[in-house]
């Protein structure tokens, strides 16, 4: 069986980027899922930087696995915001060519179950004119797990047909959001439903073929209808059948491993890696 790429998400480690990517090399972790912020943003990051930082990932044997960017901070069902987002979108496919890691992870807000609620045309239109950009600069935007179930996802992918626009699959996302939306809704969480409806391993036989890039990231809900991001493998995952349903999709990219709580965060993450490895035996 081959052994899984495993990458890193590079801010979950709370420490200078630079020395982060020393922690992520020494693990013999050949990747680092960068986010496109602060001084690695579009604007920030000009083109003699962009070579250098990939210069910089090769000399520690690195590469980045994707860029990230929009976490949770847009909205494409915003029509009116469109022009502003889109010319932002723009230049994150720009950054993930220059970096040699042409695919951008993102949210991207929450789409409507409904084809007919004015929503749903927002996200066609604003994702088609970013997937056609992304196709001819050679990058793709995938478009973070979690906010709708998987089959709401593919209806949107399925319509715009473009290899531009693709998944970046997080099943944790899909345990983490039910309870929120329900939260926001007024109405109480059910746990059964919530699986059911939003399939955190199943899903992959869903949006298998689109899915370019994934997180790994455990999450369970309490008995209160609290939501918690836990370590790898103390949650609701089964790593075994996730793996084995990514492997049967044909997916053989990078599982990035996502960390954003918990008080020891490099511990968390060599953890997280050494867990990986065993299911890549």
């Amino acid at each position: 069986m081959a052994e899984l790429k495993i990458a890193v998400m590079l801010s979950n480690l709370k420490m200078d980027p630079y020395e982060g990517m020393k922690v992520v090399a020494d693990l013999g972790v050949p990747g680092v899922h960068l986010s496109a912020t602060g001084p690695f943003s579009p604007d920030n990051l000009g083109r003699a930087g962009r070579k250098k930082l990939v210069e910089h990932l090769r000399s520690l044997g690195l590469e980045i696995s994707a860029i990230s960017a929009w976490g949770g901070r847009v909205d494409l069902g915003e029509a009116e915001k469109h022009p502003e987002n889109i010319a932002w979108a723009k230049k994150l496919l720009e950054l993930s060519v220059d970096l040699e890691a042409p695919i951008w992870q993102a949210h991207v807000g929450v789409m409507p179950h409904d084809t007919n609620h004015p929503r749903w045309q927002a996200f066609v239109d604003a994702c088609g004119e970013i997937a056609a950009y992304g196709e001819q600069v050679g990058a793709c935007l995938a478009i973070e797990t979690g906010p709708e179930p998987p089959p709401v996802l593919k209806r949107l992918l399925d319509t715009i047909a473009s290899p531009g626009l693709r998944v970046n699959y997080d099943p944790a996302n899909l345990i983490l959001w039910p309870p929120a939306l329900a939260q926001r809704a007024g109405q109480p969480y059910d746990k059964e439903t919530a699986l059911r409806e939003y399939q955190p391993v199943e899903g992959v036989k869903i949006l298998g073929p689109y899915i370019v890039h994934t997180h790994a990231k455990d999450a369970l809900v309490d008995e209160d209808g609290v939501r918690h991001e836990v370590p790898l493998g103390q949650g609701w995952i089964d790593w075994p059948r996730y793996v084995q349903l990514l492997r049967e999709a044909g997916y053989d990219g990078y599982l990035a491993i996502e960390r954003e709580t918990g008080d020891d965060p490099v511990g968390d993450i060599t953890r997280a890696v050494e867990f990986l490895r065993t299911l890549g035996r």
